[in-house]
């Protein structure tokens, strides 16, 4: 019988890197992550923000970093997780928490915009995995969670592009679960509805768009950045250790009704 962790949901002395931190999701998961006693590198384009966020971390406790990380440039990315591992040791916690979205009708749908949110959503999260699972596969372990969306089980009008890209990551996490489970690396997502953020106040902050949408969640309320952030901890944490190819929906009953 495998010994149980004497703190199954600690993770205390891990190393978890965040991408896109700065704000929203991100940044809630990497405090969390922190408060739940992790090393946390703050990944991210604007560093002023990122090193003021590390500070504030740092603050709780734990020790931090901000790393740039820009999601587009692939071959940064490996570089990034190396220094991190120079930082704060080895990496054993992966959180894809980059992406965004293009609306548009399926008919007015640029090239470009398909390419982008393909690229951010989906190829930048797989070759970050790529290289945090590299390393991870070096030290015999590790967590990656990925933040995909409600939107990759259903289909939302005018957001045709965005729901494929995340229903593409979901079927990537279990890809990626399979293949890497002998090396005791285990992958899974999240899907979230609407969270309230400074990127959908400009859809929840319309009070009829606001009450359509209430009335699509059997919950009857939008998420709070910690409703993800504290189940990513857990799907990071010892309590999850049997748990891998999983897609933990958060969206207060909309995918089930």
């Amino acid at each position: 019988m495998t010994e149980r962790p004497s703190a199954p949901f600690s993770l205390a002395g891990e190393t978890a890197l965040v991408t896109a931190a700065t704000r929203g999701i991100g940044r809630e998961c990497a405090m969390a992550l922190a408060r739940a006693g992790a090393n946390v590198a703050i990944g991210c384009r604007d560093m002023p923000t990122g090193e003021s966020l590390a500070q504030e971390l740092r603050s709780l406790g734990a020790r931090a970093m901000a790393v740039s990380m820009d999601m587009n440039l692939l071959a940064a990315i490996p570089l990034a997780v190396a220094a991190v591992e120079e930082e704060l040791g080895p990496l054993s916690i992966l959180v894809n928490n980059a992406g965004h979205s293009r609306p548009a009708p399926a008919l007015d749908v640029e090239v470009a915009d398909f390419d982008a949110m393909f690229d951010l959503n989906l190829k930048a999260a797989f070759f970050a995995s790529q290289a945090a699972a590299r390393r991870m596969a070096v030290h015999g372990r590790g967590a990656i969670v990925n933040i995909a969306s409600q939107a990759g089980l259903v289909a939302l009008p005018g957001e045709s592009v965005y729901c494929m890209s995340k229903a593409a990551m979901i079927h990537m996490t279990r890809c990626l679960a399979v293949e890497w489970a002998p090396r005791q690396i285990r992958v899974n997502a999240v899907a979230p509805t609407f969270i309230r953020t400074d990127g959908t106040q400009r859809w929840l902050g319309d009070p009829a768009f606001l009450k359509s949408l209430l009335a699509r969640i059997p919950l009857g309320r939008v998420g709070e950045p910690q409703n993800v952030a504290e189940p990513v901890v857990f799907l990071a944490s010892p309590a999850a250790a049997l748990i891998t190819g999983a897609t933990l929906v958060i969206d207060g009953g909309w995918t089930v009704v």
